[in-house]
């Protein structure tokens, strides 16, 4: 996720330096440009970025490399490097104009009121101020009874 301040041709360059990095250590099975799109929350204020996908293979020298250069590169916002399998689908980028439009609307979301569910009455008291419910003596001595085998075995997770 590059930064939407830099300049188009520093974006460029971070771009072109990273996809020279995994080809000259690994090699590139997929690239993509998603151009600028909306983010999900803020990175140093921004709430857009340019995003660039690449898929590659490489070993564990290139990823040192490109963790180590996209950290100290300005301009960079954020990366990831995931691991996926060889035959498994490229991501495509969901629609923007379609995401905006979504957003646009004036339908409720959240836990709002929800009028399909009716009058649900007052709200209940904590569980720990309501009276306990009365139990019988055979359930007090049935708990007494359990092996203690089963409560040493819960307690060894811990």
């Amino acid at each position: 996720m590059l930064d939407p301040q830099a300049g188009d041709e520093q974006r460029e360059q971070v771009a072109s330096d990273a996809k020279a990095r995994l080809e000259k250590l690994g090699e590139i099975k997929h690239e993509a440009n998603w151009g600028m799109r909306k983010m999900a929350y803020e990175i140093d204020r921004r709430g857009e970025a340019d995003y660039r996908v690449w898929r590659f293979t490489g070993g564990k020298d290139l990823l040192d490399d490109l963790d180590h250069s996209l950290k100290i590169t300005d301009g960079v916002l954020r990366f990831r490097v995931f691991k996926v399998e060889a035959d498994s689908p490229n991501i495509v980028p969901p629609d923007t104009e379609q995401i905006m439009r979504r957003d646009e609307d004036d339908r409720p979301r959240g836990r709002g009121d929800r009028g399909d569910r009716g009058d649900r009455g007052p709200r209940r008291s904590r569980p720990d101020s309501a009276p306990a419910p009365e139990r019988s003596e055979d359930e007090d001595r049935s708990e007494e009874a359990a092996p203690a085998s089963a409560a040493g075995s819960a307690e060894a997770g811990s």
